[in-house]
């Protein structure tokens, strides 16, 4: 058994070095485009994985991690607590808000009006403003979560009037590829959007964030103009989702 298990688990030095890898890939696609790798902010998706890994991240220059589940977010905290900046990246039910507004300094993934306005309440509750991205459809896949691009804008505007809710900008989880440059058109497709948000000039509302792009792809996404990138496989390796 300890050798399946093997395949999930990676070696302090090779997560040191597939960190590495992303920010040389990074700087490689910002000089491709002539921008500077110091606009792109590295979010280390660690879904599944150990507080050891994360551990180990952390003291490579890694601090910002991204978390899929509520649990797993209240939990790695009980052991890091604000040792590491914490983004919520995938759904979130409007139930389970209470328990990670006071954890989180990022939530990527509002997909509706109502799941604002808990946020809204529970930052209230807390005397603080709540970061967030919305979290935009672009490809129009029946199976993901998000925003049409044509109910973007008028979303941006009635959450931004919301007075503990900041709208940062926008996000994104493009079609699952194994040609990355498939996605070309939709990274392009949400950074015309993102362009269109910041002259719209509504209150509370920045659009400085553009969270596109994981390990299949994010290369690409750079090119197009990602301000954040979410990789996780390729950074600390496959996940086990039978455990």
């Amino acid at each position: 058994m300890q050798l399946e298990k093997d395949k999930y688990e990676l070696t302090p030095e090779e997560i040191r070095e597939n960190l590495r890898e992303v920010h040389a890939n990074v700087a490689a696609a910002c000089e491709r485009v002539h921008r500077n790798p110091a606009e792109v902010t590295l979010c280390a998706v660690s879904k599944l994985k150990s507080v050891n890994d994360i551990e180990v991240a952390m003291a490579a220059g890694q601090h910002l991690f991204g978390e899929n589940y509520v649990q797993e977010i209240t939990a790695k905290y009980a052991e890091l607590g604000d040792r590491a900046e914490w983004h919520m990246i995938g759904h979130l039910q409007r139930n389970k808000v209470k328990y990670i507004i006071d954890k989180v300094t990022l939530i990527h993934s509002v997909d509706s009006l109502e799941l604002a306005a808990e946020i809204e309440k529970q930052a209230a509750k807390h005397d603080k403003v709540m970061d967030i991205l919305l979290e935009v459809n672009i490809a129009g896949e029946e199976s993901k979560w998000g925003f049409t691009a044509e109910e973007t804008l008028p979303m941006a505007e009635k959450i931004g009037a919301l007075p503990h809710v900041h709208v940062r900008g926008l996000m994104t989880s493009a079609p699952y590829t194994e040609d990355a440059e498939t996605n070309r058109i939709h990274f392009r497709n949400l950074k015309t959007l993102q362009d269109h948000l910041k002259v719209a000039g509504y209150p509370g509302v920045d659009a400085d964030i553009l969270s596109m792009g994981m390990t299949a792809d994010y290369t690409v996404a750079v090119e197009e103009g990602a301000t954040m990138i979410r990789v996780g496989t390729g950074i600390f390796g496959k996940r086990d989702y039978d455990k």
